[in-house]
């Protein structure tokens, strides 16, 4: 079964080693989320970590640092590809019909939305950049799927990277018939990208 299951954002920076004070300050609220994570996390006891993220190298290790501190079981990785979010909530759904089902799952989806809010940020501004990022929180809240997996097409400049891993997770949850309740415990974008912390189950 899914004990847990989470969406939380993977910029280094949230990390005491990479960012600075002054940066961590800028995103209290996601990290306040995150430690609100953890603790359903640890509530939760899972055998097993599923964590899906489109990188390899911080998307990771900063969820896993800030919700799995200390975590001794088998940690599993999914890397999101270049297909669609409809092909990624297939992959989901696939996956959970292939895990055995006496164990405990925890299922992260790690990616950021929206790197396009800010002129003077890293990818400069598009005005899909905060459409996208008010239409995945609404949708998700909503329940909304249908919608969901169509914001790549409805948003196409958004130069997000974490819709197919959030996706990757919906239809995992989709498939083991979860009773998945999304909570927004978190959303800022400080730096031109936005940051979305949310409790699925």
């Amino acid at each position: 079964m899914i004990a847990f299951a989470a969406i939380v954002p993977h910029p280094p920076l949230l990390l005491p080693s990479v960012g600075s004070e002054e940066d961590r300050k800028k995103v209290r609220k996601t990290l306040s989320a995150l430690d609100s994570l953890a603790g359903r996390f640890k509530k939760a006891k899972p055998d097993i970590i599923v964590i899906s993220s489109p990188h390899q190298d911080w998307g990771f290790e900063v969820p896993l640092y800030f919700l799995a501190g200390g975590f001794k079981g088998k940690v599993e990785t999914f890397m999101t590809g270049f297909e669609s979010p409809r092909e990624h909530f297939e992959k989901g759904r696939k996956f959970f019909e292939k895990l055995p089902k006496n164990k405990r799952y925890a299922f992260i989806a790690s990616g950021d939305l929206s790197h396009c809010l800010k002129k003077e940020g890293s990818y400069g501004f598009h005005s899909d950049g905060p459409k996208f990022n008010r239409a995945i929180q609404e949708y998700l809240t909503q329940k909304n799927i249908d919608d969901f997996l169509k914001l790549d097409d409805a948003f196409p400049e958004a130069g997000e990277c974490g819709l197919r891993s959030f996706s990757f997770i919906l239809g995992a949850l989709e498939a083991a018939r979860a009773d998945w309740q999304p909570e927004i415990l978190s959303y800022e974008d400080p730096f031109g990208v936005g940051y979305l912390a949310a409790k699925l189950l």
